[in-house]
């Protein structure tokens, strides 16, 4: 007589799929902004759970990356360091989906009355607008070329530009800034990237293409890739 072969019962819950296995990563993505929002009660991460929402197809991931994240965070250490927390309007040049405008409202170190993110692609400024809803009417995402810009009529209390490397005249940019105009600009050692037209070697490169008036911050942060140089001061 042959042995008999052992039955084993199978819970079914072992086998089966796991919930989101169907899930797209924006479902899970919104999915998990929306609950770490509801956690820690954070306007940003609200708002980017908003973005992947009504923007599917926008670059959010890219935007708000953690290398994306550490230029800016060391960007706003800085610049609260050397000019402090409170300023009337903000321009940020090349603001794309507004990210740092949204970091900026975020920090409760800063009193901002308010914030103009300035892109020539127009297809970021609905997206700006909706990361930065909670802002209300103290956040503007506006479509315009840089150099056509009438900056003596509106004496932002800061000018941003965190894309210097995209600038192929960065002097004659800021040739049209009034004089006095407080300014925060990076740029990087990335060559190898095809669309930075305009990268710096060092530091002290960064420091002779800009010419600032007055320098009140100068410093270099170490990536993977590349080197990111910053300088806060006046023009």
């Amino acid at each position: 007589m042959s042995p008999e072969i052992p039955t084993y019962k199978t819970n079914m819950m072992d086998v089966t799929q796991p919930r989101n296995a169907g899930m797209d990563w924006h479902e899970q993505a919104l999915d998990l902004t929306r609950g770490i929002a509801a956690y820690v009660n954070c306007p940003l991460v609200a708002g980017l759970a908003r973005v992947i929402t009504k923007h599917p197809n926008a670059d959010i991931a890219n935007a708000f990356n953690h290398k994306q994240v550490a230029c800016k965070m060391w960007a706003l250490d800085r610049l609260f360091e050397s000019c402090g927390g409170r300023f009337g309007r903000i321009w940020v040049l090349g603001g794309w989906y507004g990210v740092l405008p949204a970091m900026l409202f975020n920090d409760a170190r800063f009193d901002i009355a308010a914030v103009d993110s300035i892109d020539i692609d127009p297809e970021v400024a609905p997206v700006a607008r909706t990361l930065n809803r909670e802002a209300g009417d103290r956040f503007r995402a506006l479509t315009a070329d840089m150099y056509a810009l009438d900056y003596a009529a509106e004496r932002p209390d800061l000018m941003v530009n965190t894309s210097c490397e995209h600038i192929a005249d960065l002097r004659a940019w800021l040739a049209l800034l009034p004089r006095g105009t407080t300014v925060l600009l990076q740029s990087n050692d990335y060559f190898s990237e095809p669309t930075h037209i305009n990268c710096v070697a060092s530091l002290a490169a960064f420091e002779a293409m800009a010419a600032l008036r007055e320098v009140r911050f100068s410093g270099e942060l170490p990536t993977k890739n590349y080197t990111r140089f910053m300088l806060i001061g006046t023009v």
